[in-house]
């Protein structure tokens, strides 16, 4: 194992992505749709936010199975993304060590990080790709 291997190796590069404008609605069907935990929030393409499955989770007062109840619409029609979102995200460069990113998320609460360029989004790295980075090494 490299231990000055970049992020770039592992991270997702066809990141699915909200806009502000974007409604919490459209947000769990992407989820869903693509089974992921965590989506970057963008405006013209740089990162100004994060929202997690587990974001909408503590908002529903319904579980969340794919029966598309009503009390879901009405909850997420009460808030907008950016109210949601954890905002200004902690992000890395595609440059950073992956051995970086696994200290960054070992230390914090989150198991995502937007990978940006000059503060444009061009990917995400999760917990996921970190233990199937570690697996390959064996």
């Amino acid at each position: 194992m490299k231990r000055s291997t970049p992020v770039s190796e592992i991270m997702s590069k066809d990141v699915i992505a909200l806009r502000r404008s974007d409604n919490l609605e459209r947000a769990e069907m992407l989820f869903k749709r693509y089974n992921i935990r965590h989506i970057p929030v963008v405006s013209s393409e740089s990162i100004i936010g994060m929202l997690s499955y587990t974001d909408l989770l503590r908002i529903s007062f319904a579980d969340a199975t794919d029966n598309g109840s009503s009390v879901d619409t009405v909850v997420y029609n009460m808030f907008t993304i950016e109210q949601v979102m954890t905002k200004s995200p902690v992000s890395v460069s595609s440059d950073t060590t992956i051995k970086e990113v696994a200290e960054i998320l070992a230390k914090n609460e989150f198991h995502a990080l937007p990978v940006v360029a000059d503060s444009l989004l061009v990917g995400i790295v999760t917990t996921t790709d970190l233990i199937n980075y570690l697996l390959k090494q064996y």
